[in-house]
């Protein structure tokens, strides 16, 4: 199970809902990857009151908890306004916080997203930061109120997977309990499991499947793939060793080999 905020999910998959072909697909996908929690933006751009209502009327039928997110902020300040007003619309706390410090390979700011943590804690918001795999910048997440810390994989939509998995590896062995999401970077289902079998209680993504030739088909293996990683992580892996080790014992065993008869 995982915990969040209180909140008890099965699914430790969470998915968003933006770039697919159509709402149909991102309807079905969303079905297929069994999430529990989808993220929307609140600067999603539609092109009509007829087209934004469909797409309101697509994510409530998912029947999932809401995570709108604060894309495409920059500084701090606009980050709690686009927070402050998807309190309103969505009718939730919860908060996904992004505050973008570079264009080019949308890194978070650091010193812009601990100050819009500070003050939506403050504000009452259940905030889940998204912010690099920096141990010192999740610490002072933490410090900043945050009961959840989500570190990117790779860039947002590169598709480059664990590129860091030394850091990442390090924030779970020191950051026991709380609550590690990967997000961004997702490329395909193994990159799931990588993370997984880190210790990752969950992994969001969007991108990996809302751009492959089949979403409906890759958000289901990216369940699969969910599933898989976090068993194997819970069942514990067998040690890694630099010799062969032969899963049949030999000791007291006896060894028949030919024995050529003179002639």
């Amino acid at each position: 199970m995982l915990k969040l905020y209180n909140e008890i999910f099965e699914s430790r998959l969470l998915i968003g809902t933006a770039c697919y072909d159509s709402l149909e697909i991102m309807q079905k996908a969303v079905q297929a990857s069994q999430a529990e929690i989808i993220t929307v933006s609140l600067r999603r751009q539609m092109s009509g009151e007829k087209n934004e209502n469909r797409f309101w009327k697509a994510i409530q039928a998912l029947n999932c908890r809401l995570l709108p997110n604060t894309a495409g902020c920059h500084n701090a300040k606009d980050a709690i306004t686009t927070a402050e007003m998807a309190r309103e619309i969505f009718q939730t706390n919860w908060i996904k916080v992004e505050v973008i410090g570079d264009d080019y390979n949308l890194a978070p700011d650091p010193f812009e997203l601990v100050q819009a943590v500070r003050e939506l804690v403050k504000r009452g918001f259940s905030v889940f930061p998204y912010g690099t795999e920096d141990f010192i910048l999740c610490q002072r997440l933490l410090d900043a109120g945050s009961e959840v810390l989500m570190p990117w994989a790779s860039p947002i939509g590169s598709g480059k997977g664990l590129m860091n998995p030394y850091a990442l590896h390090l924030l779970r062995e020191r950051l026991t309990a709380v609550p590690l999401i990967v997000d961004a970077g997702i490329g395909k289902p193994s990159d799931a499991v990588r993370a997984f079998e880190l210790g990752y209680d969950a992994v969001l993504l969007n991108s990996a499947v809302a751009l492959a030739d089949d979403p409906v088909k890759m958000a289901s293996a990216f369940s699969d793939a969910a599933k898989a990683g976090r068993k194997g992580y819970e069942a514990g892996f067998m040690p890694e060793k630099n010799h062969a080790s032969p899963s049949t014992p030999v000791l007291d065993t006896p060894f028949w080999h030919q024995v050529e008869l003179p002639a």
